[in-house]
């Protein structure tokens, strides 16, 4: 899910715990980072979750890849089956309208860009990651390229751990990322209301939350060059991502049907 353009290229950390470009300092700075946990408050279980975690060279391999954002839109849109989200959206629309209506009432967000977003992220909750979530997290906060970031949703996981939000265990996809929509563990912090976002209603209404907090405004338009599409950029850093999202929305919405 979330990467925006300030989390790409970070400074590697100023902690205590020392980043690394490869799996030799893994233990060592988990122990360290432990240590600097242990003593900002975290609880044992927390603790004990972050002490299981291992290095996870598939994370390693897909934060240095992302090739698809390299991608044409047109490739981009073929290659995640956006004519295939259009159509499952449309549906999805009529089926859940009730749902819909409330989060727009709420936040303001129509359901063309929330079910652009949920079936991009994982084909309205058919894949939803297996990876092991915190072991992914971890190991791209030890990861110097952008270790300051992560180590800020390292926090956020043990803090989600300590609640009894987040299970140890619990599986996503290769940054971590979990749930219908693909947070991760700060944006559940801020945006998910402390739900269960495997949840498909309490997803959609955390990434409603999500873009009204980054400047949705109810009724304005969210194709590139309107005033919302500015809260779709914040979902993701990449602009191929972006314009998709828009595109997919206006026609699950019943805007028109064009691709550029």
């Amino acid at each position: 899910m979330v990467f925006t353009a300030a989390t790409l290229g970070s400074a590697p950390s100023a902690s205590a715990a020392q980043c690394g470009n490869g799996p030799g300092g893994f233990e060592r700075w988990k122990q360290d980072f432990a240590e600097e946990a242990r003593a900002s408050g975290h609880g044992p279980g927390a603790i004990d979750a972050l002490m299981g975690t291992h290095y996870n060279t598939a994370t390693i391999s897909a934060d240095r890849g992302q090739k698809s954002f390299r991608l044409s839109l047109d490739q981009f849109m073929a290659k995640r089956g956006a004519s295939a989200i259009v159509a499952r959206g449309r549906s999805l629309k009529r089926s859940q309208a009730a749902l819909f209506s409330s989060i727009q009432q709420r936040y303001g967000v129509p359901p063309g860009p929330l079910l652009a977003i949920w079936g991009m992220e994982t084909g309205f909750g058919a894949v939803l990651g297996n990876q092991h979530a915190l072991s992914a997290i971890a190991t791209l906060a030890y990861d110097c390229r952008r270790s300051d970031y992560f180590t800020d949703q390292l926090n956020a996981a043990l803090t989600l751990i300590d609640h009894g939000t987040l299970s140890p265990n619990a599986r996503g996809s290769m940054h971590g990322e979990i749930g219908q929509t693909q947070f991760l563990p700060k944006n559940i912090l801020n945006y998910g209301g402390g739900g269960n976002l495997d949840n498909a209603g309490a997803a959609l209404s955390a990434t409603a939350n999500f873009l009204r907090a980054h400047g949705w405004r109810p009724g304005a338009g969210y194709q590139p060059g309107e005033p919302n599409f500015d809260a779709i950029q914040a979902w993701n850093a990449a602009s191929v991502y972006q314009r998709a999202i828009a595109i997919i929305g206006r026609q699950i919405d019943g805007g028109g049907g064009e691709s550029d």
